[in-house]
């Protein structure tokens, strides 16, 4: 059966250097005991031999494209391959464990697909991805950076970022014409957060909309009570939002729940 040919309009780049495969396969941090992976995005399969080689790893890949999914039932029989889009799927419904996720993410889509990952936070223990350098950039970058925003923020309330590797043009068929890069998130241990956590996906966003000006006037067009507590609000309403740890966002938006529903603005 004849190579798949990469579609510009699925955002496709193959990975075709067995080196790089390997990097970045054994960047899954995984045990002895049987683990559940989900590899989003196979194509022909070049990170998939890898996967397969791993000691107790319950494999499923998720594959969009119906040429690289007719490609790989030739190759790799033995794969279960789920057929369709990621960013439709129910994650909680693929394994009935925790699991791991591991892949080349389209460019195009890395943002919709690490916003699913967050919604299924508990059924997705760890991530390792390659995708666009300045994306992988702007999600490890620490606070105080100003790469630092939106998705740096949300990620982190929930996973230990890594930056592992950057990865160079040439490795992909065809070539990209941007650096790309290796990630991984591990779940930590934040099970639920002390605020409303749609107030505070509003606030975080709203927060770097505007985020050259002070979080006072990035966020004054919420509503809040007519006395708002005094204890440590102010320290965050004269900084911009990129001086906030996502710490520090949680407890903004627990103070500023207090307030809200007054018709008071900041």
């Amino acid at each position: 059966m004849q190579p798949v040919k990469p579609k510009k309009f699925l955002g496709q780049h193959f990975l075709h250097d067995q080196r790089m495969a390997e990097r970045i396969v054994q960047s899954l941090q995984v045990g002895t005991s049987p683990e559940a992976v989900l590899e989003i995005g196979p194509g022909m399969g070049v990170l998939t031999r890898y996967l397969l080689q791993l000691p107790a790893v319950n494999l499923k890949v998720i594959e969009l494209d119906r040429d690289s999914v007719a490609y790989l039932k030739a190759h790799v029989p033995e794969l279960e391959i789920i057929e369709g889009d990621f960013l439709e799927l129910a994650l909680n419904k693929i394994f009935t464990q925790p699991y791991s996720i591991i892949g080349n993410f389209p460019y195009n889509i890395s943002s919709q697909i690490f916003f699913s990952i967050l919604n299924y936070r508990n059924q997705v223990k760890q991530v390792v991805c390659m995708l666009q350098k300045e994306v992988a950039e702007r999600i490890a970058a620490p606070h105080g950076s100003k790469t630092y925003g939106i998705l740096s923020v949300l990620l982190q309330t929930f996973y230990r970022v890594e930056f592992l590797f950057k990865v160079p043009p040439g490795v992909f068929n065809p070539p990209p014409k941007v650096m790309s890069a290796v990630i991984r998130l591990t779940r930590n241990d934040r099970v639920s957060l002390p605020c409303d956590e749609d107030f505070f996906v509003q606030v975080v966003k709203q927060g770097f909309n505007t985020r050259r000006k002070t979080l006072r006037n990035a966020l004054k067009n919420l509503t809040l009570a007519a006395h708002l507590p005094d204890s440590g609000l102010a320290t965050f309403l004269d900084r911009r939002a990129e001086q906030l740890s996502p710490d520090d966002f949680i407890e903004l938006t627990t103070l500023l729940q207090r307030g809200r529903g007054n018709n008071q603005t900041l």
